[in-house]
């Protein structure tokens, strides 16, 4: 049985009610599958439109074996291109970010325009036209401060998520924010591992004592059941929309994203040690009301994100094998906030940076006990593993079609 069918196979004989075979976290192969007919095919989160203040602000990503630049035009539109150089496909740009008025690659100097096309490449003869050998583009959306991107040739329809996350997203002007701290984590395990992970928190009062301090362990926070009736959730929406904020539960109806906001503990505003704002500014000038707990969007395959008053802060998974994950965290404040004055950076930071620390170590145990001859799929907890649950059958659901050669439905966007 070749992999492809070892794969569909076990997909198809699961029981929905237990974790996913070995392989699925330790096989070269199942990864490649996974690259193949999710990463490549989905939309990626990989950035804040805030990294970009300028023309020819660029970041650079690794999506499987594609390396991407994110760009700003000289007409102050994002763009994403191939990071690989027409001529004979060096890597153009090589700093994770950076400014260039031009985009030149370091090997034999062709250099392009910040719209992909090629400006000047040397002594290549007469009958050479640059005209043919611009940048390969890359689908690049952007939503209320969010950039995500897409490898495929033909790219997945954006206009349901925009449509679904803007409202809650833009009024919080993550757009004009300015990144304050960022860290980037290597986690020894599958990226669905990762995510797993993540999805629950029947861990966390065992694992995660900075972070209990403000986030619910209760399952309606991390899972999808039992939120719509949670009376103090409840409270929290209506208080919120009253004055204009959206705030109830939204997830789309494959179960790729969701949004909603969460009330935080003991009255918090914040993820602090004190559960008071981190930031004197409010991160918007737009949202008057105050106590509005957290806004949560998880969006598979790549992010997940919460947006408080005085912050926000935004998670990025990004698969590099078969049993290791990159994690890029991101702390995002108002623009005019001054470090020193308005903030200071470890109270800002502090929670998440133990509580990443925490997981990273959780998925690494986990992952080495996956590696066991003896590990066989358990069963989950119903009452507090639902969010995890319904991952396994997000991705269960998205890969099985496209294993069996199924096409789903795609629209051009580039």
């Amino acid at each position: 049985m070749d992999v492809r069918n070892q794969m569909l196979s076990d997909l198809l004989g699961r029981d929905p009610n237990f974790s996913l075979g070995q392989k699925f976290y330790t096989d070269p192969d199942f990864y490649k599958l996974d690259l193949e007919h999710i990463w490549y095919r989905e939309w990626v989160f990989v950035g804040h439109d805030c990294e970009l203040p300028k023309a020819g602000s660029y970041i650079t990503v690794q999506i499987g074996d594609y390396p991407v630049i994110v760009v700003r035009d000289s007409q102050g539109g994002i763009r994403a291109f191939h990071n690989t150089c027409r001529h004979r496909g060096s890597r153009i740009c090589t700093a994770e970010k950076g400014t260039a008025a031009r985009l030149v690659c370091p090997y034999h100097q062709w250099t392009y325009d910040l719209d992909g096309k090629l400006l000047f490449a040397r002594q290549v003869g007469p009958d050479f036209k640059p005209a043919d050998f611009g940048l390969k583009t890359v689908h690049c959306e952007t939503v209320a401060g969010y950039i995500y991107i897409c490898v495929a040739d033909e790219a997945p329809d954006f206009n349901a998520f925009r449509a679904t996350v803007e409202p809650y997203l833009a009024p919080h002007q993550i757009k004009d924010a300015k990144i304050a701290f960022e860290s980037t984590i290597i986690e020894k395990g599958n990226w669905k591992l990762v995510w797993e992970n993540n999805r629950e928190c029947y861990h966390c009062a065992a694992n995660h004592p900075e972070l209990c301090r403000t986030y619910p362990e209760a399952p309606s926070a991390t899972g999808v059941q039992g939120m719509m009736e949670d009376e103090e959730t409840n409270q929290l929406w209506k208080r919120c929309e009253d004055t204009g904020l959206p705030a109830k539960f939204n997830m789309s109806e494959n179960g790729q994203y969701r949004i909603a906001r969460i009330p935080l503990l003991r009255d918090a505003d914040s993820y602090t040690m004190s559960g008071k704002p981190a930031v004197a500014k409010s991160l918007s000038t737009e949202v008057r009301a105050s106590k509005i707990g957290a806004m949560l969007l998880f969006n598979y395959p790549s992010t997940w994100n919460h947006v408080m008053i005085d912050h926000a802060i935004s998670f990025r998974v990004l698969p590099i094998s078969a049993e290791e994950t990159m994690v890029t965290t991101k702390w995002m404040v108002n623009k005019d906030a001054v470090e020193g004055v308005d903030y200071n950076l470890d109270e800002l930071t502090h929670v998440w940076i133990e509580t990443n620390d925490q997981d990273r170590r959780i998925v690494e145990e986990n992952a080495r006990g996956i590696r066991s001859p003896a590990y066989q799929p358990g069963p989950y907890s119903v009452e507090h593993e639902g969010g995890v649950m319904q991952f396994i059958e997000w991705y269960a659901n998205f890969i099985t079609p496209r294993l069996q050669g199924e096409v789903a439905k795609l629209s051009r966007v580039a």
